[in-house]
């Protein structure tokens, strides 16, 4: 076939995507402490938000104009405060310790997400 780099979907292309998918894994072992009786609690929600971010990076980075693109990015940066305020509850409630590996993919991810939302907004982009 062809350089596997040139045939990557437009969302495995991106830093934050990217970043974003490690986010999902560091979250899922993050939760993995958790007492058997947030399961359907906290865990799931947990889990829910991190898997959306890079799944709507995704959806955005496949659709056809620069404004849906800009909503399903938008719509990633929200469940990324939604991760960050799932884990900031679990560490108050004492269910897990703090871990700065989660901690500092949110930051990164957010830092991300905005300079390419900034990127896109800009009228000279192109």
């Amino acid at each position: 076939m062809g350089n596997r780099e040139s045939s990557k979907r437009p969302h495995e292309r991106l830093e934050v995507w990217r970043d974003a998918m490690d986010l999902v894994e560091a979250v899922y072992r993050f939760s993995s402490q958790f007492p058997d009786s947030e399961r359907f609690g906290l865990v799931s929600q947990i889990r829910r938000a991190a898997v959306s971010v890079p799944a709507n990076i995704a959806e955005g980075a496949a659709r056809r104009s620069t404004p849906e693109y800009l909503r399903f990015l938008s719509i990633a940066r929200g469940s990324l405060s939604e991760v960050d305020t799932h884990v900031q509850i679990a560490e108050r409630l004492k269910l897990a310790s703090p871990n700065e590996a989660v901690s500092d993919l949110i930051d990164r991810c957010f830092a991300k997400l905005t300079a390419l939302m900034n990127a896109l907004e800009r009228p000279d982009r192109g």
